[in-house]
């Protein structure tokens, strides 16, 4: 018995590249597009001779290198345009600069200098400092007010902490209830200054990181 072959393929579906990409300019910015036109060609193939796995694979491929390559040239507009608008020379300037955030800073067996404060109303305080994994490596009580403290990175039996970031906060108490845990700003020396979702991050020596927006002072190290 013969069966009649019913042809539901369009005539333009003549190849998976016309069908795919007959408008490249849409499938390249939008992959929702390109998979319904995809998913059409599938519909409408011949039964009989349907498209090879092998064709579609060849499509999806070509589809990452051209959705790549846009998101390229979206980023290079990108940058021309900060470049063009001197947000890019801008970040230089901060570059070379010490300034005062609540960041992560670098012992390398150097004392540090912190400047502390403490919360009004306190009766007691003390100076906390983790390591690089967030645990807490000393407590240190600390006057009432605050000033300045050098921090020798010495456990109680005198041997140094390991090199690393560290991180400081102030812990003040009225009494036996904490009334506020702040964190300790410090001077650090910017050695680079990046864009990153819309905001300038700051580098400092050693790895550390603060957002621009949070720096409370900035000095030249020539003169701090």
């Amino acid at each position: 018995m013969e069966i009649a072959q019913t042809q539901t393929q369009p005539a333009a579906s003549s190849g998976p590249a016309t069908a795919a990409y007959g408008q490249s300019g849409v499938i390249s910015s939008d992959f929702e597009t390109f998979l319904r036109m995809l998913t059409t060609q599938m519909e409408n193939q011949d039964p009989l001779n349907p498209i090879e796995s092998a064709d579609f694979a060849v499509q999806l491929a070509t589809f990452s290198s051209v959705e790549q390559q846009v998101q390229t040239n979206d980023l290079l507009r990108d940058l021309t345009a900060r470049i063009g608008s001197g947000e890019i020379g801008q970040l230089a300037g901060w570059v070379g600069m010490e300034a005062r955030a609540a960041a992560p800073v670098y012992f390398s067996g150097t004392p540090i200098d912190l400047d502390l404060e403490t919360a009004p109303g306190a009766t007691s305080a003390t100076l906390i400092a983790r390591d690089e994994s967030g645990r807490v490596v000393e407590r240190l009580p600390i006057p009432v007010g605050g000033g300045r403290v050098n921090w020798d990175g010495q456990s109680e039996t005198g041997a140094p902490f390991l090199e690393g970031l560290y991180t400081f906060e102030v812990e003040s108490r009225a009494g036996e209830a904490v009334i506020e845990t702040a964190p300790v700003q410090t001077y650090g020396t910017v050695e680079e200054a990046r864009i990153e979702e819309g905001q300038v991050i700051l580098v400092f020596g050693g790895g550390g990181t603060a957002p621009a927006a949070s720096v409370t002072a900035i000095r030249n190290p020539d003169t701090g």
